[in-house]
This record gives structure tokens, C-alpha cells and sequence, in this order.
């Protein structure tokens, strides 16, 4: 009976009732560099001659992340965090779902880091709740998003 109650536990655990801690803490984070960069007031504000995005920035593998990023311009990327992503059945599910909007550029599901790029036309409105919808459809949970500008 005992196993039993750790192997509940374990799956309560990974069933991803941590992720409003994550979302939050995602949350206070980028709250935390505008306010370092006194971001209040974003208009007359461009962000041209910045450098491009960066692997760290958005936890993603530097090599992956430069791969994916490369070539790409007047795009926007969302930058999925995954709880649930455990096999290659999973990532493919992921990409065939997303490859059918006519908005996305490309995809690259990174199962080690639990990561989801998905490069939109400049133009598309990204919708965490539509990419959360999509995502539970496959099995898995979508915990945290942040937006790229190229």
C-alpha cells in the first residue's frame, strides 16, 4: 500500500500542479527586467540594432536554439515551456499539429529541456491559450510561454 502512495504522489507531483509557481516565477522574472531597464512606457521605444535573441535567455540549447533562429526574419517566436514531452511519438504529435497553421514558419520540439520554438509570421497574433489548447490535445502541458521578436 505504501508503494502505492509514492507512486500517487509522484504522478500528483508531475501532473503539473507546480505550474502557476513556474508561470509566475516566468512572470516576475520579465517583470524584474523591465523594471531594471525602467520599461514602463514602451512607445517611441524600438528595439532595432539590438542583438538577436539568445539560447539563455529563454533556457533553450544554445546549438538547437541558433540552429532554429538562423535565417529567420520579421518573425516572432514562441518559446513553449513542456511538462509531459517523454518519447519522440510526443514531439512528432507536437510538430504535425502546429506544421498544419499556415501562420507557422517552423518548429523544433526539444524533449530533453522540455522546450517548444515555434516560429510565427510576424503579423499572428500568438494566443497562449490556443498553443495550451493544441498541447493538451497531444497528451502533454504547456506551463510558460515568452515571444522573440527577429
Amino acid at each position: 500500500m505504501r508503494h502505492f502512495s509514492l507512486l500517487l504522489f509522484g504522478l500528483f507531483i508531475l501532473s503539473g500542479t507546480l505550474s502557476p509557481i513556474a508561470e509566475a516565477s516566468e512572470t516576475a522574472s520579465v517583470d524584474a527586467v523591465h523594471q531594471e531597464h525602467a520599461h514602463t512606457d514602451h512607445s517611441g521605444h524600438s528595439h532595432a540594432g539590438h542583438d538577436q535573441p539568445k539560447a539563455d535567455s529563454v533556457d533553450a540549447d544554445p546549438e538547437r536554439f541558433n540552429a532554429f533562429m538562423s535565417g529567420l526574419s520579421d518573425a516572432q517566436v514562441a518559446v513553449v515551456s513542456v511538462q509531459g514531452m517523454v518519447c519522440d511519438f510526443c514531439a512528432r504529435g507536437i510538430e504535425k499539429t502546429f506544421k498544419k497553421d499556415p501562420a507557422v514558419i517552423r518548429i523544433d520540439v526539444d524533449l530533453a529541456r522540455g522546450k517548444v520554438l515555434i516560429a510565427y509570421v510576424l503579423e499572428q497574433e500568438i494566443d497562449f491559450d490556443d498553443i495550451k489548447t493544441k498541447i493538451t490535445n497531444n497528451g502533454q502541458t504547456a506551463v510558460g510561454l515568452s515571444v522573440l521578436k527577429v
